[in-house]
């Protein structure tokens, strides 16, 4: 295998492991069951990502190594969110009424196995040229939309021509206000990220950038330098984590990981409990799990460190936050509140007469 170093995104890209067979020994313990469901629900892991596995192991291989539990899962819905009722036009999701969601791209620089889009990951392809244009001309329709969200597979998997070209076409839209993109190249392809990108994404302000990431043992010296070139070119970087059984469902893990995202200047902005999507329930936990480890994170770091709990409804209803239970009782005339330490205080309620 050549060393990540020495190659450019596009090569790494290229040379990503999607077999089982094409895995290192040392990860092929369980090939069988890896072709098994590689087969239906694809692999894909770039080099860069394949090495940072063997340095660190553990919950790295759990985040894009197939499990066979993936084809015994019982979840009924591959779209619980109902993504395809709500796409008016290939490409775009419309669930809320001030922004869309554009499904730009198809190609990720690594499959999660937990994947919201997990009946697409490995198999959607790019949109055509006039797929963007009916996309364009659906979002230049409808003037309440303010806000774009450029998402995929990955938006930032665009070469730098074709992603100037699509965010160009939304960014002269008057009605349109705010750009962002969700990506994972930053910790999961960090050699995507190069001073021409950071440059071309500059033109395009306000525009706000919210990276996937799961665990910190992702934060490696080079997705630091990825998260730098952003930050300097003066974008707003936030992160979107998953909360996953077996890979940072602990306060210690998640405590470590928002620190360090502060470090990175990324700001901490939701953490997901995981969505209802077929073929990644082995991933699920009681949601009294998630509210537990928010508790544990209140006071113990600094509030610009801690996310909002998420949960998407099923249905396509969106994303509601989920709070940990502070205020023990409600009267007239005051509240008996809980704080992150367990002590309890009184605080009154003003007079509305």
């Amino acid at each position: 295998m050549h060393d990540p170093e020495c190659l450019n995104w596009m090569e790494l890209l290229a040379g990503s492991v999607t077999t089982a067979q094409a895995l290192p020994p040392e990860l092929r313990s369980m090939e069988d069951d890896i072709a098994a469901v590689s087969r239906v629900y694809p692999m894909r892991i770039n080099p860069y990502y394949l090495r940072l596995i063997k340095e660190r192991g553990g919950a790295l291989w759990r985040l894009v190594i197939p499990d066979k539990a993936e084809l015994t899962d019982t979840l009924p819905s591959d779209d619980p969110l109902n993504e395809t009722v709500q796409s008016p036009v290939p490409g775009i999701i419309h669930r809320y009424p001030d922004r869309v969601i554009f499904l730009v791209s198809g190609i990720c620089p690594v499959l999660c196995r937990f994947c919201m889009r997990k009946r697409l990951a490995g198999k959607a392809a790019s949109l055509t040229e006039r797929q963007i244009a009916d996309a364009v001309a659906y979002i230049q329709a409808d003037t309440n939309v303010r806000e774009v969200i450029f998402s995929g597979g990955d938006p930032l998997m665009l070469t730098d021509d074709i992603l100037a070209a699509v965010l160009d076409k939304v960014h002269c839209i008057p009605h349109v206000e705010i750009l962002r993109i969700h990506t994972k190249a930053p910790v999961g392809l960090p050699q995507r990220v190069t001073p021409a990108l950071a440059g071309l994404l500059q033109r395009f302000h306000p525009l706000y950038i919210n990276i996937h990431v799961n665990h910190p043992d992702e934060l490696s010296r080079p997705a630091g330098a990825a998260c730098a070139l952003l930050a300097d070119a003066g974008i707003p970087l936030g992160s979107q984590t998953v909360l996953l059984k077996g890979v940072n469902d602990s306060s210690e893990v998640m405590i470590r990981l928002m620190r360090q995202l502060l470090r990175y200047r990324v700001k901490p902005y939701y953490l997901h409990h995981p969505d209802l999507v077929r073929g990644t329930g082995h991933f699920r936990m009681p949601v009294t799990r998630g509210l537990a480890i928010m508790r544990e994170m209140v006071g113990h770091i600094s509030g610009s460190a801690v996310p909002r709990y998420m949960i998407d409804l099923p249905g396509g209803g969106g994303k509601v936050p989920l709070l940990p239970e502070y205020v023990r009782q409600l009267t007239r005339i005051q509240m008996t509140v809980e704080n992150y330490c367990g002590d309890i205080y009184q605080y009154p309620v003003p007079d509305r007469s």
